[in-house]
């Protein structure tokens, strides 16, 4: 009797311990919290019910004057590139970034701007622009607010600066 007892002893146990596996993963599962509309959030980054806001976009294209000479050049870049991260810390610049196929087309800035003439006056003072190596194509954009957290996480994932 106890030889058939045994095994069946055996299975119980098997089968509770599934049995709680399962519980401790569907109750680990209804606790993790669940992402949702966050009113907080959306008024931080300025979000509409759909979670958009305005931008302004800029294509950053090639300008009339790009024959500077390669120490000229490279110290416009230093300045450009010191002016974005003004901006960026200004909360002004969301995203910039070139394209990397060196056609006419050279980059974009998405600035968190209502106008293009808010827009305008920050295009107005790029180096690269004054110098005339860029001119500037901007555009009124609808894109998510979630973009407002870029330069926040951009920090956390930079160990260099540019």
């Amino acid at each position: 009797m106890m030889k058939k007892i045994l095994p069946l002893l055996f299975a119980c146990a098997a089968l509770v311990a599934c049995e709680v596996e399962v519980k401790k993963e569907v109750s680990t599962e209804a606790q993790a919290p669940t992402l949702g509309y966050d009113s907080l959030l959306a008024q931080k980054y300025g979000a509409d019910q759909y979670g958009m806001k305005q931008y302004v976009m800029a294509f950053l294209k090639s300008g009339p004057n790009r024959s500077q000479d390669s120490a000229t050049a490279a110290q416009i870049q230093r300045a450009h590139m010191d002016n974005i991260g003004r901006m960026a810390e200004e909360g002004k610049l969301v995203l910039a970034g070139p394209f990397l196929d060196e056609q006419e087309l050279r980059g974009i800035y998405i600035f968190d701007v209502r106008t293009i003439e808010e827009a305008e006056a920050l295009t107005a003072s790029d180096p690269a622009v004054q110098a005339g190596r860029l001119i500037m194509e901007l555009h009124p954009w609808y894109g998510s607010a979630a973009m407002m957290q870029i330069n926040e996480t951009h920090k956390r994932l930079s160990k260099t600066d540019i």
